[in-house]
């Protein structure tokens, strides 16, 4: 099991919106917004079934990206 380095506060985030070049928020992980119950649930089982087999199988961490300005969302994985 490796550790998330955005997750763990150890890196910033730093990217721009792709649409209108703005600093875009990381909301966190994507497995925390499948239901009111996942972000209790065991990371690395989330991972076998969030829908990106690179997430489990690459030891990678699926960040939901927002932009504040036009709204956009983007998934970013973050290397473990």
């Amino acid at each position: 099991m490796g550790i998330c380095p955005l997750c763990n506060g150890f890196e910033v985030l730093a990217i721009s919106c792709e649409y209108c070049h703005s600093e875009v928020e990381d909301k966190g992980r994507v497995i925390d917004y499948f239901d009111d119950y996942s972000p209790y649930m065991e990371i690395e089982d989330m991972k076998k079934i969030d829908g990106y087999s690179q997430t489990h199988q690459d030891q990678q961490c699926a960040h939901l990206l927002v932009c504040p300005l036009c709204h956009q969302e983007q998934i970013y994985f973050v290397k473990e």
